[in-house]
């Protein structure tokens, strides 16, 4: 570091003038900045772009509740019972309308076990291991529960209960019984089930709870389970739950019956309006989001603050001068606007699948068009009336104009279609501006931002050199002053002062 003496012998402000020096030095450096500034901007501009298109095509999912391209958005049903108090019933899977009647005989109920000589528990740590068989079914699995030392019997109950044993654990004084039982109650309704200790802690345990334990080390049940007895078309069978689902049918029973209830379903045509309305608010959303970035104007003269505009600003001034010096960054972008052009041509094109039917070959034959404004930029308009008349008709023939499966564009259907169009777009744009998990030598815009920051390395390297050597200059110019001055000195002491 070079040694700086400001100003003491010429009387100037060195600091000052170094500064003001530099202040041109660094309009090089300052550009270099705005240009990275601005690519950061631009490339968080492209990823705010992709993440309008990941959620376009999230409604298009199949993981997406509702979405168009499940086959059962398409089969929603409105369901009416006749006795909607004995047995009520949802379309589950059931593609076609139906209609049934149902008689219940009895219902489901759940076993369960009681103390019968109340209990005798006493605190100590134990690792309890049960065999559970549910309801219904033969195969056994196995449950592990925890006893602390200290626990209470309160609190065990309360671990049986958040257990996966799969019963309702309490303890009550049961009318005409002179003692408190440990009551524990199967979760699940229907015959069989069981509950068996594996080992000698657990089987004490139980025997502590005053439950009856048999040679093979099952408890015995105070009340078995029963499965429901129904008649379904004149047909009687067994249910092990109050709930079941017959031919995609989901029925639940709630009390026994005189006479058999009618089920009867009817597309729910509301249903599935909604959600296409729902895509389509979406798709416009999203499509004006997009036109309005490759649109917005530019404005070349506002670029990004230096630190020391920055600072001569206020907080509002700011933002008013970053909303110019963002605007238009994608300003007639080719990719986003190749991608809106494919997913108008995308939709608009007619499905010429095999399993096309006809008036249903195309958005404009179900009361789906453009919108006549062309500053809107396709976006698109329902008629819901018509939309209307067309899924009560044929649901599955909608479902088809979206979701045929073809081996060219011309055969795929519209979700098809624009979910390709859709992942090439957010590539071309992954390409360009990467996504927050890669590096950046993975995409362009991140290749760019790394050279600039090694040209700035670079320049800041040299200002230092710069900067040094000023000081160096204005230091022997002081230094030669000052030298002046004294043989100046010299000479007036050597002639007496005068």
């Amino acid at each position: 570091m070079t040694m700086r003496i400001g100003g003491l012998a010429s009387g100037m402000d060195i600091d000052q003038m170094v500064s003001d020096l530099m202040k041109a030095e660094r309009m090089g450096v300052d550009k270099l900045k705005q240009k990275k500034t601005t690519l950061e901007w631009q490339r968080d501009n492209y990823r705010d772009m992709n993440k309008l298109l990941k959620e376009l095509d999230d409604m298009l999912s199949p993981i997406n509740k509702n979405s168009l391209s499940l086959q059962s958005t398409f089969n929603q049903k409105s369901v009416s019972s006749s006795n909607d108090a004995a047995v009520s019933a949802k379309a589950i899977s059931a593609s076609a309308n139906f209609s049934s009647s149902i008689g219940v005989t009895s219902l489901a109920e759940s076993g369960s076990w009681k103390s019968d000589t109340g209990h005798a528990y006493v605190q100590g740590e134990r690792e309890l291991v049960f065999k559970v068989t549910d309801p219904g079914t033969t195969a056994e699995r196995e449950v592990k529960v925890s006893i602390g030392a200290a626990d209470t019997l309160e609190q065990v109950l309360s671990k049986l209960n958040s257990s996966s044993l799969g019963v309702s654990a309490m303890k009550a004084t049961v009318n005409g019984e002179g003692f408190e039982s440990v009551i524990l109650s199967n979760n699940k309704a229907g015959a069989g089930g069981a509950i068996k200790a594996s080992d000698d802690t657990t089987k004490a345990f139980l025997e502590s709870l005053g439950m009856s334990v048999d040679a093979s080390n099952t408890m015995v049940k105070d009340k078995e389970g029963k499965n429901a007895l129904v008649t379904i078309n004149g047909y009687e069978m067994e249910q092990t739950s109050n709930t079941f689902n017959v031919n995609g049918v989901e029925y639940t029973i709630k009390q026994e019956t005189t006479k058999p209830v009618s089920i009867s379903s009817s597309t729910d045509t509301d249903g599935i309006l909604d959600s296409i309305v729902k895509f389509v608010d979406k798709y416009n959303e999203i499509i004006g989001k997009i036109n309005g970035e490759i649109t917005e104007d530019r404005y070349r003269s506002y670029q990004p603050l230096t630190d020391e505009e920055r600072d001569s600003l206020s907080d509002k001034q700011v933002e008013q001068w970053e909303d110019k010096a963002k605007s238009g960054l994608l300003k007639n972008d080719s990719i986003l606007a190749s991608g809106l052009n494919k997913m108008r041509t995308d939709f608009y094109s007619p499905v010429n699948g095999t399993g096309n039917i006809a008036g249903f070959g195309q958005l404009a034959d179900i009361g789906i068009k453009t919108t006549s404004n062309y500053m809107e930029k396709g976006k698109l308009v329902i008629d819901e009336t018509k939309l209307r008349e067309k899924i009560a008709e044929n649901p599955n023939a909608v479902y088809e104009l979206f979701n045929a499966k073809g081996a060219t564009p011309e055969t795929t259907g519209l979700a098809g279609r624009l979910r390709s169009t859709i992942k090439d777009t957010i590539t071309k744009v992954e390409t360009k501006a990467g996504n927050s998990l890669m590096t950046t030598q993975k995409f362009s815009i991140g290749k760019n931002l790394d050279n600039l920051d090694n040209q700035i390395d670079r320049f800041e390297d040299r200002l230092i050199q710069i900067e040094d050597r000023y000081w160096r200059q204005f230091t022997a110019m002081e230094t030669a002053i000052q030298r002046a001055n004294e043989q100046s000195a010299q000479l007036m002491n050597f002639n007496g002062g005068y």
